[in-house]
This record gives C-alpha cells, structure tokens and sequence, in this order.
C-alpha cells in the first residue's frame, strides 16, 4: 500500500480523491492533505478523517509520513514542490502543466535525474484515451504514410465568467500564469507531440480578454511546421457554445478524422506520393475506402495513471508519462505565446529566458483579485463527454 499526500485539495484533487476512497485505486492509502484554505482543510478533516491536514505543502512533505505525494497546487508551484518532494525522497505524480515556463520546469527535471530511484510522473491522463493511442499507434506503424498536415479546432473549453473568477489565481499571469493554453489545453499540446513529434516552427495569434473579463488569452489561432514540412492549425478556445473537438490528420496514405469519439480513416489504395508521380491521369486520386477504426474502448483516464503510478514504483512497469516529457508540451504553449507577444514566427526550441523576460513584464503588471473561497466540481470539465470517455 502506497502511503500518499496530496498538495494542494482544489476541484482536481477531490476527484482524486473520491478515486481513492472508493477502491478505484485499491494500492494507494492517502495519509496526508494540505491546502492554504481553511474550508478546504475543514472538507478534508471530514473526507479524509484519518489524514494528518496540513496549510502548507512544504510542511508535509517534510513530515516524513509519505511514501509519495499528489502535486495539485497553482502552475507555478508545480516545479518548486516537486522538487522538494524528490529532495526528500518522495516519489512525485504532478498534475499538468509542468509549469508556467520551460526554464523552471528544466530545474525540476535536473533533480529528478539526481534521483534515478525515485519514481516521477506527469498526469497526462489523456494519454490512456484508446482513440488517441489507437492514432499513435497507426501513425508510428505507418498504416497513415508520411505526416503531410495535422489540424485541430479545441473549442469545447467553453468557461463562464463565474469560473474565471472563482479563485484568485485563475485567468491572471500572475497566479496562473496563462489561460486556455495553460490550463485547458495542456493535455492536447501533450498529445500534440506525443503523436506526431515536435513541431519546428510556428505563428500564432493569442487573443487576450476576447471573451471574458480577464488578463490572459481566452482564444488562439496557431500555426505550426515539422521537421518533414508537415504543417498543422491548432484553434482553441473558451469562448464557444456549443464548441468543437476536431482532429483531422492526413498522411500520404489516408487522412483520420477524429470527433466525438470515433476515427474515420479515408483509407489510399497507393501513397499519395508515389501517385502523384506516377500516375497518367490528370485529376484522379487514388482509390480510397472509408472504415471506422476499431479500438480497444480503454479509457482509464486519472485512475490508469495513478496506477500506472505505483505499479511502477513496485514493479518498474512503464508510467502512463514520465514527468520529464512535461517540458514538450510546455515549449510548445511558451512558443504560441512568444510568437503572438513579438508577433513572429518562432522556431522550437524557443529563446526560453527572452519568453521568461516577456512573462515577467505581464506578471508585473497583474492585478491582484480577490479569492471568493469557491471550489468547483470537475464532472463534465473534461471537453466533449464522448471524445473523453473514449467511445469508440
């Protein structure tokens, strides 16, 4: 049994939690909690009655009564917790993002290296969503050929101004540290990269306060190159009803198309390429057939990777994403931002300390709002309930 503290006892972490409690994760006793709010140190003295509560996260990472801890705390605490928790000698799971910015997020990942021993995970939960391993899979076999074009439209983020001013963090560079690229979309920038490498370059148009009486962007337009001259759009934001969650991927032998939960692949009967080259006809294409693409219909989700988690811990069994790879998709979100402040086109790997400079500059000027106490439940936060939930 895993002796577990969760930092940090916001909406995220009480989903963890009731995970726990209910025998979902059957490995995993939680003996210790912290948060910096008195009502939520109060809802963990009655959830969690045999947990020793804390105010501070450094406080009971120090108390010696964890074998590894949940870090759930503000973006920019994510790095400095983390690497307290391997200082001593705890096993870290670290909800996404990483952090606000790559360099800090370097840091973190010199002192996992310093502790071989120690077990560090991300929680890309995403990752266990049998549509997006199942294109993983079909894009790393080849069945798709050679990757020509990757779009994807996120608009199912839809927030109210209730959400953003629920916490006084949220929607400010200075507490959270960005807005629908930070907090919403990590997980599609993980995959992003996760399934077709990273992108070299990209232009991108950041809208600050479109929507909602905020600081940072509640709405992007992204364009990004790779390495092999593929090209892709990335448009997110939290301003549509009824919003969309569209992935279309074409490759030289076919092109995927990804909604609601289930993949249409238009499959070629000859590369693409080859065809073109080849063929003695003017306008023809070759021939195509349409299937929909079976998967396996697992979808584990936060319980697969806290799992995953100990498992590795007693077994060495692959995690669902080492805490390392938290930096792929953080230096794509710190290059959307990057190119949208200087409005250029940037190449990965981003100038990281001109990006921390511009950050520094909006953190100044932030202004100060005020925390209301509310704490709101994720059920139903997770984009289109089908897409999640892995249907098939």
């Amino acid at each position: 049994m895993l002796k577990l503290g969760i930092v940090g006892v916001g909406g995220i972490a009480g989903m963890h939690i009731d995970n726990i409690l209910t025998g979902k994760c059957p490995e995993i006793e939680i003996v210790a909690l912290a948060d910096r709010r008195e009502i939520r140190r109060e809802w963990c003295k009655e959830k969690v009655p045999t947990a020793k509560i804390f105010t501070e996260g450094s406080d009971l990472i120090q108390s010696g009564l964890c074998e590894a801890v949940l870090i759930s705390v503000p973006h920019y605490q994510h790095p400095e917790l983390t690497i307290l928790a391997l200082r001593n000698n705890l096993h870290v799971m670290c909800e996404k993002p990483a952090g606000v910015y790559t360099l800090q997020v370097r840091d973190m990942i010199a002192e996992a290296d310093k502790h071989p021993e120690l077990t560090f995970g991300m929680m890309f939960n995403q990752r266990t969503n049998c549509t997006y391993r199942k294109i993983k899979e079909m894009i790393s076999s080849g069945e798709l050929g050679d990757l020509k074009r990757v779009n994807w439209i996120v608009t199912d983020w839809y927030r109210t101004q209730y959400y953003y001013d629920s916490g006084d963090w949220r929607a400010t560079w200075a507490g959270e540290g960005g807005g629908v690229l930070l907090n919403q979309d990590p997980h599609q920038l993980d995959l992003l990269q996760w399934m077709f490498g990273m992108p070299v370059k990209m232009h991108v148009f950041c809208h600050e306060a479109k929507w909602h009486d905020i600081e940072v962007e509640d709405d992007v337009t992204a364009y990004m190159e790779f390495e092999n001259g593929a090209t892709g759009v990335f448009v997110t934001s939290t301003g549509d009803a009824p919003g969309t969650n569209r992935l279309e991927v074409t490759g030289t032998r076919g092109k995927l198309v990804c909604e609601q939960g289930t993949i249409t692949f238009k499959r070629l009967e000859s590369d693409e390429r080859e065809w073109c080259k080849t063929a003695q006809i003017g306008y023809a294409t070759p021939n195509i057939t349409e299937e929909i693409i079976e998967t396996d219909g697992m979808n584990e989700q936060h319980v697969g990777v806290l799992n995953a988690f100990v498992k590795h811990i007693c077994e060495n069994t692959p995690l669902v994403a080492d805490g390392r790879e938290g930096i792929n998709g953080l230096m794509i979100s710190n290059a959307m931002y990057l190119s949208s402040w200087t409005g250029e086109t940037v190449s990965l790997p981003i100038d990281e300390q001109k990006f921390l400079e511009l950050l520094n500059k909006k953190r100044a000027t932030s202004k100060h709002k005020e925390d209301k106490g509310i704490t709101m439940s994720t059920q139903g936060s997770f984009g289109s309930t089908s897409q999640w939930t892995g249907k098939k």
